[in-house]
């Protein structure tokens, strides 16, 4: 008979009522072959030689990873010395970071602290040959050049609109790449509506990524009507040129205030469309905290791309939480449009190069070529788009993929461009409106350089490199000023994060560590340039697209820190430790930063703006009750309240208040010639008594009172003029 298989042992019993199941042979009846014996057997060619686990090796040693902990302890105590205070140094700071930086070194020389793994490369050596639509190209080129044509005079218009939408499309579909076939997402989801029965699956990573997003959306949402309090001029530009969206006026470029790309105004009409806010503070914010919120998945993603899932993770609940990328979400004004178009675009480009896909770079191309249209820093992107090329073209990691990466850049170049069309139709237009405000910065357009151009770039260059541990600037629009751009820990962390990339690079000379590195100085560029007015710079607003890197070299170095956590100690006791000292460092980050956001930003917001919300509350009051629009004023004083934002606030938004000091006596003329009789109110700084012995001259029936604010010295005059019987 045959040698019973496990297979027969196995149905014998559980079919028992067949019979008895087959004995098993005694383990002392197979021939025991010696340690000696195996050792001495020869390793085939196509199957390796069996390790035999030495016993000393079974079982892990517990170790403190202190080389890593001691360098993380350090950098934390001098950035805590850095931190703004009367007695504030940088001496104490800089030796505590060396002597981090020293200990990371060590570290990493021991393999105690690295980064994680770089993703391996899914790129094919013989990728599949291009292939290109010439009939949707030819058919797309001149739906484009008709649209160029019909886009001049600084219009949108339904025609050129539909040429560019129609002409773009086929564009990208001759070049689009043809995948193997699989069910697409909407195929898998109208399976899953379709599935009889539904299985929920909750993991401990899925209770992880819902707590990180909601306290992400805590972060970036909680009381976005009030942080920040007021409108500063800016905002009265953006929701003017609004109004005019809304009344017909579809521009290409808004040429009001030197120039603005159009993305904002239109996304901000659609919230007032959607949502029904009117043209108020509030209507700017929802649109800039989305597009505040959309760059993080992104970051999530680049993350992932480069590294691992959790290494993805921690970067976007760091970014989430951190004031700079979110006080410039909530500001209302352009700023998040820039990291919101960086993030995919540097995404889609990156991956585009790890898989030789030309649909990742078609992809990074329309990110690009749509976030032209928001935010004129990100004119500087295409040129950190080529950096990335050129710095894969000359390390050996695109050996016999080089002619595949550079025609990926020119691909990405022409989708770019295809999308710019609008743009490049008005700067072909008006060269000196579309390039007016960047020339102002960057040369003596407005003012003469204050010194030799290479020192102030050399100064400003300085300044924006140390600006993560020291001096965020002065602009307190979007940020608490003169303090560091980043909290303890998250500073730390990305000082440690660019050490640990650099040394990774020295030792493996890969291009996407090098690339990173670079990313953020030059992502920074439209602040460094801006030599003109060197005390613009640092200017968090316009180094928006660093956050995107800056926050993934945080996100890998605190993974790399919990690996190193995780691997010295014994389990389960490393896991625990891990996890314990990420939610310690998340939850430390997450204090200072809402300390920041909510407390500091918020009480030196309101006190630096004026409280044109009060003055257009009371006009409301006023035209509602006893008076009328129509005869409310606000009697103009040197650097006082924006009198347009008085109205907007007043609830009409095209009304401005201002009323100059010597036109109060024609006022007073007009009143008496027409023989007006209604009550009138004038509002005046209280500074301003020659305007106040004016009123009282020119109106003597007028009463005095001064309006209480609720912010300290903000408070302002009112005379009030009753109605005559």
């Amino acid at each position: 008979m045959e040698e019973p298989s496990v297979l027969d042992y196995l149905k014998a019993k559980l079919t028992p009522w067949r019979g008895k199941a087959p004995e098993i042979p005694p383990l002392e009846a197979a021939a025991p072959e010696s340690l000696e014996t195996i050792t001495q057997q020869p390793a085939s060619l196509s199957e390796p030689a069996p390790s035999i686990p030495q016993p000393a090796l079974l079982e892990k040693t517990a170790t403190l990873p202190w080389r890593s902990a001691t360098a993380l302890l350090l950098a934390l105590i001098g950035q805590l010395t850095l931190e703004p205070s009367p007695q504030r140094t940088w001496t104490v700071g800089v030796i505590f970071y060396l002597a981090a930086a020293g200990m990371a070194i060590m570290a990493f020389r021991r393999s105690e602290w690295s980064l994680p793994a770089l993703s391996v490369s899914q790129a094919e050596i013989e990728p599949v040959p291009i292939k290109v639509n010439a009939r949707l190209l030819i058919l797309s080129l001149p739906l484009l050049l008709a649209a160029f044509l019909a886009m001049g005079g600084n219009r949108f218009t339904g025609l050129n609109v539909a040429l560019w939408v129609m002409g773009s499309l086929l564009f990208i579909r001759a070049f689009w790449q043809p995948q193997p076939r699989a069910r697409r997402w909407w195929e898998r989801l109208v399976g899953l509506f379709w599935e009889r029965g539904w299985q929920v699956t909750i993991s401990p990573w899925t209770l992880l990524v819902l707590a990180t997003l909601a306290l992400v959306l805590f972060f970036r949402l909680y009381r976005l009507g009030d942080v920040p309090p007021e409108m500063v001029s800016d905002h009265a530009e953006k929701l003017l040129d609004i109004w005019d969206v809304l009344h017909g006026e579809t521009r290409i470029f808004f040429p009001r205030n030197t120039g603005r790309e159009a993305m904002q105004m239109y996304l901000t009409a659609a919230v007032i469309r959607v949502f029904g806010t009117g043209y108020s503070f509030i209507s700017l914010k929802i649109g800039t905290a989305l597009a505040g919120l959309l760059t993080l998945p992104f970051i999530y993603l680049l993350g992932k791309e480069i590294a691992n899932q959790r290494a993805g993770l921690l970067a976007l609940a760091m970014a989430g939480i951190a004031y700079w990328p979110n006080v410039i979400s909530r500001v209302g004004l352009r700023f998040p449009l820039y990291p919101l178009f960086v993030a995919p675009t540097l995404y889609f480009l990156v991956r585009g190069l790890r898989r030789a896909s030309l649909n990742d770079f078609i992809l990074a191309g329309l990110s690009l070529g749509i976030g032209l249209h928001g935010y004129t820093p990100i004119r500087i992107l295409p040129f950190v788009a080529m950096a990335a090329v050129g710095l894969y073209l000359l390390h050996p990691q695109s050996r016999q993929l080089r002619r595949r990466a550079a025609f990926g850049l020119v691909l990405m170049g022409m989708v770019s461009l295809v999308i710019f069309l609008p743009l490049l139709r008005f700067a072909l237009e008006k060269p000196e409106l579309f390039s007016y405000r960047s020339f102002t910065r960057l040369g003596s357009v407005e003012q003469p350089l204050p010194g030799p151009a290479w020192q102030i770039f050399l100064g400003n260059l300085w300044r924006a490199l140390t600006m993560f541990a020291w001096d965020d600037g002065e602009i307190w629009v979007h940020s608490v000023t003169h303090r560091p751009a980043l909290d303890v820990v998250s500073a730390a962390l990305f000082y440690l994060g660019a050490l640990l990339m650099f040394l990774r690079y020295l030792r493996q000379r890969h291009w996407s560590d090098l690339f990173w590195l670079t990313s953020v100085p030059l992502l920074m560029l439209p602040s460094i340039l801006s030599l003109a007015f060197p005390a613009e710079n640092p200017a968090l607003n316009r180094m928006g697209g660093a956050i995107v890197p800056v926050f993934l070299l945080i996100g890998l170095a605190l993974d790399g820190f919990l690996t190193s956590i995780n691997e010295r100690m014994r389990l389960p006791w490393g896991r625990w430790a891990a996890w314990v000292t990420a939610f310690v460092l998340v939850g430390l980050a997450a204090l200072q930063n809402y300390n920041l956001v909510f407390h500091q930003y918020q009480d030196a917001y309101r006190l630096a703006s004026w409280n044109t919300t009060e003055m257009g509350r009371l006009i409301r009051n006023f035209a509602d009750s006893i008076g009328s629009p129509d005869t409310a004023y606000v009697v103009a004083y040197p650097y006082w309240v924006d009198t347009r934002l008085v109205g907007i606030n007043a609830g009409f938004p095209t009304r401005d208040y201002a009323v100059q000091a010597d036109q109060l006596a024609i006022l007073a003329e007009a009143a008496v010639s027409s023989g007006e009789k209604s009550a009138r109110l004038f509002l005046l700084n209280p500074q301003d008594s020659s305007s106040l012995d004016a009123l009282r001259r020119l109106f003597p029936a007028g009463v005095v009172q001064v309006y209480p604010s609720e912010i300290e010295g903000h408070s302002f005059i009112i005379y009030f003029v009753p109605p005559e019987s």
